[in-house]
């Protein structure tokens, strides 16, 4: 396949082994003395300026940041500078950039074509006019250039409202009522979606508060990878309202933390054609990324709807939006007094003309580079270099990467799986566990504190996105850096009784 960045896939049976003997380990973490002695120095040090404005900023925004992401033991650090593969803080710090604003900047940050394509629009446009701009219609082309299944395409604010829509369009186009989703995987924060989350099993019993029970009286969450578990839920459905969709992340559960077989998407795409449910494909973090054609392209699966996000917008804001086959996405033709039942979506600074464009230039700059297949590389050497250092430092810890995704779990704290036809059983299993998930979530945090002192940006010190900026150059001094926090891991005596 042109322009993909995945050379590999792993056996997920292996990988989710390993993930469980990691489980069974205590936790392993860098030692106090190194913690305390050099990790939190260096922020009360080196990142004052950071911490002046985290301060400040509690006193004025809700937990001190304005996005998820941006927390970070033992406080967030600020940044002012972006650019390529690298970060600077307001102390003037430089960072190793493997966050990469959460996977969308697969060009690397502040990516200058898409830059120069922005001012110039301007200068001349604005960012929003509220009516139509040519780059709508751009963007809509070039995806379905390289995305065929992506027959037509309609530009929203986020991923979260991309979500919304699809739900939306496919329980009028089947004229069904429920949608089955994969335990732990994340498809943004609207009040039906906010079930199961992380945690497979874990269904409205973790993030679920202030809504209410009976929002999720159509949905249902099934074990990662279990086919068998998607099939009896399916024939379930059909005998009360039937299924509208089945939503994915086609490779797994949080841009894949929890793996799935090769097989698996075409095994589902049978599965909803056998029961007639639509297939969507949240392509939030794939799209662009993995492929140049999205991980459809990559596993050769036909969704009849797709999610997009982050990446469409080539890491300005605004991003998100909803494709698919024509006799669905014309569900959200826009305007009013339309012909029969319709899907309402909408938003004001929806395809904007500044995301419009800066998403078409940016597909057109990931085809031009080359940019998944040299991000997938970059991704495959960083894997193998830490890998590497977990074997020769000993260390229970688990690597592996889809392409430019990169997973690395040191305390396995997004490796619990309650997944269950019974609610009673689910809820025992993630009550007896609970505390112990917290204390290794915080010992996750930990060695993402220790990364980011020594240099390297990533997501909850879990997991990593290359891109087309880093560099053979770039990655080796990023082991190095790994390096040095390995060394100072020790076997510590929390949850040893697990």
């Amino acid at each position: 396949m042109i322009n993909c960045g995945i050379s590999r896939w792993d056996d997920p049976d292996l990988i989710n082994a390993q993930l469980k003997k990691l489980t069974e380990e205590p936790i392993w973490e860098v030692s106090d003395e190194y913690y305390e002695g050099e990790i939190l120095p260096y922020y009360e040090e080196k990142c004052k300026a950071s911490k002046a404005i985290f301060e400040e900023a509690k006193e004025f925004i809700p937990g001190g940041v304005q996005h998820n992401l941006a927390f970070n033991k033992p406080f967030p650090v600020c940044f002012e500078k972006a650019e390529g593969a690298y970060l600077w803080d307001k102390d003037g710090n430089q960072y190793i950039d493997f966050l990469q604003a959460g996977g969308p900047t697969i060009l690397g940050s502040n990516y200058a074509p898409v830059k120069e394509a922005a001012i110039e629009l301007i200068n001349t446009c604005g960012p929003v006019t509220g009516l139509l701009h040519e780059a709508e219609l751009l963007i809509a082309k070039e995806i379905n250039k390289h995305m065929p299944n992506v027959e037509m395409f309609r530009m929203l604010g986020s991923g979260t409202e991309s979500v919304m829509a699809a739900i939306r369009i496919a329980r009028i186009a089947t004229k069904n009522k429920h949608i089955i989703k994969v335990g732990g995987a994340y498809h943004g924060w609207s009040d039906q979606m906010v079930y199961g989350l992380k945690i497979p099993g874990s269904r409205n019993l973790l993030e679920s508060h202030g809504i209410p029970g009976k929002i999720y009286s159509y949905m249902t969450e099934v074990r990662p990878n279990d086919l068998d578990m998607l099939e009896d839920v399916l024939k379930k459905n059909k005998n009360k309202g039937g299924t509208a969709a089945v939503i994915v992340e086609p490779v797994g559960p949080e841009s894949g933390t929890r793996p799935i077989s090769h097989y698996y998407n075409k095994a589902v795409r049978n599965l909803c054609d056998k029961y007639g449910a639509l297939l969507i494909f949240d392509e939030v973090v794939t799209g662009f990324r993995v492929a140049l054609g999205g991980a459809q392209g990559y596993f050769d699966v036909v969704p009849d709807l797709t999610i997009f996000g982050k990446i469409v917008a080539g890491g300005y804001p605004a991003a998100g939006g909803v494709g698919g086959k024509k006799e669905y996405a014309s569900i959200m033709a826009a305007g009013l007094g339309n012909k029969g039942h319709r899907a309402y979506v909408g938003g004001t600074l929806a395809a904007n003309p500044l995301s419009a464009l800066a998403g078409y230039t940016a597909i057109k700059e990931i085809a031009r580079t080359n940019a998944c297949e040299v991000a997938g590389r970059a991704g495959d050497r960083l894997t193998d270099g830490l890998k590497a250092l977990i074997e020769k430092y000993g260390l229970p810890f688990v690597a592996y990467n889809q392409g430019s995704i990169v997973h690395m779990e040191t305390t396995g704290a997004m490796s619990f799986d309650f997944s269950s036809h019974n609610f009673a059983k689910s809820a025992l299993g993630l009550l007896k566990n609970k505390d112990m998930m917290y204390e290794r979530k915080d010992s996750m945090e930990r060695m993402g504190a220790a990364y980011m002192a020594n240099g390297i940006v990533t997501l909850a010190g879990s997991r990593m996105y290359t891109s087309l900026a880093d560099t053979d150059e770039v990655i080796d001094e990023a082991l190095n850096r790994f390096e040095n926090v390995f060394k100072h891991v020790v076997k510590t005596e929390k949850c040893k009784s697990k």
